[in-house]
């Protein structure tokens, strides 16, 4: 499957803001972003024409590369979300938000969602008493996450353990690290979700 194999750093660069894809690197002084935030490039620090379909593609460029997916599965996304009888952008951020690997990142396992995924990939996520190792699955209201038996004694799961209470978790999950259980409570509304992208935009572009 391809995937982006660059720096993660760059993919901040070119959307102007911090992206969080580097976990608590992000927060530090070595932030890449902190001394060069301008696009990768000779021509970085150039001048851009911010036409009206350049804005709308950033903006879905900026949503993909959050979340970790890809262009096809994106546009799956949005097609669902399109079928839905609520607002189409908000739909789709609701699906990106559902996912097993956000949830995970969310509810503070993870320092990012690139750690988030690779955690659930090695099948370490039990949902409702079931093993799931598909980052991409979706969790729906009232399932209950969480880290298998053995997984628990592993150093990244110590470490979230020891750190629990730092990164507040939102207010549609629960996190329970003593017992390195998630419960979903609802599906998040779009007050809720502080990713900072203009989903409108995103519905502007592919509806064309």
């Amino acid at each position: 499957m391809a995937r982006y194999t660059g720096a993660d750093c760059r993919r901040c660069r070119r959307e102007k803001m911090k992206l969080f894809l580097k976990g608590s690197k992000c927060d530090g002084p070595k932030c890449p972003f902190e001394s060069r935030p301008f696009p990768p490039g000779q021509h970085g620090r150039g001048r851009t024409k911010e036409t009206e379909y350049l804005l709308q593609l950033r903006e879905k460029q900026k949503a993909r590369r959050v979340y970790g997916v890809l262009e096809k599965q994106f546009r799956g996304y949005y097609e669902e979300a399109v079928g839905k009888k609520a607002k189409t952008g908000e739909v789709l951020l609701q699906i990106l938000e559902s996912r097993l690997d956000n949830v995970v990142y969310r509810a503070g396992y993870a320092k990012s969602r690139d750690m988030a995924r690779q955690l659930v990939k090695h099948g370490h996520f039990t949902v409702n008493g079931k093993k799931v190792d598909i980052p991409s699955f979706r969790v729906k209201e009232h399932d209950i996450i969480e880290v298998r038996g053995k997984s628990k004694e592993l150093t990244p799961f110590i470490v979230a353990q020891a750190e629990a209470g730092s990164k507040s978790v939102p207010a549609w999950l629960e996190a329970i690290p003593s017992q390195m259980k998630v419960l979903v409570h609802s599906l998040p509304a779009r007050q809720v979700i502080d990713t900072q992208v203009q989903e409108q935009l995103i519905v502007e572009l592919y509806s064309k």
